[in-house]
């Protein structure tokens, strides 16, 4: 039971890191384990709405795309351009010794080569969350986030992921309690 306890802790840390690319865009803040609660949210919602997805897997692969950043951190698009993180390493020491580690290593893997279903939703999922928080910080008004909108919207792959993304861009950040709003 020690390696799960290990684990745990290890997952736990995610809470502890913050996503290095806001310091880029000069406004927000998000741990990486808010990032991965976010995109898991999606892939929920996502895997009601498609049909033939493995809703299990789809959820599975949100919840521990981002696992291996406890140990490597969150490498942002400039990081990336200067330094080489060896995730796969990384994925090795997180599964070896754990009894399900096969499964964690197998659904980051997919995630990674993105060529099934479950792995394009979940990259979906995974740039709609940013999406989400770009968009609330322009609602707030940071200009920022008009500069890297159209980078990260070029990156959806699904028709949901599309129209999700296009319901994002359409609603204010904060229609959701304003529109019933009274006193």
């Amino acid at each position: 039971m020690t390696e799960i306890a290990d684990l745990f802790f290890e997952v736990r840390m995610l809470k502890d890191l913050n996503r290095s690319g806001y310091a880029f865009l000069g406004a927000g803040r998000e741990s990486i384990a808010e990032h991965s609660f976010t995109t898991a949210f999606i892939c929920f919602a996502m895997s009601r709405m498609e049909s033939g997805v493995d809703r299990g897997k789809l959820m599975a692969m949100a919840l521990v795309h981002d696992i291996p950043e406890a140990r490597t951190g969150d490498h942002n698009y400039v990081n990336k351009q200067y330094n080489i993180v060896d995730e796969d390493k990384a994925v090795a020491h997180l599964t070896d010794g754990q009894a399900f580690g096969p499964d964690i290593r197998a659904l980051i893997d997919e995630f990674n080569r993105g060529e099934t279903l479950e792995a394009k939703l979940a990259n979906d999922a995974d740039q709609l969350s940013f999406i989400l928080e770009l968009k609330k910080l322009k609602d707030t008004g940071a200009t920022s986030p008009e500069d890297w909108l159209p980078y990260v919207l070029g990156r959806l792959k699904t028709v949901t992921g599309k129209q999700m993304a296009k319901e994002i861009m359409d609603t204010r950040w904060d229609a959701w309690w304003t529109r019933d709003y009274s006193e």
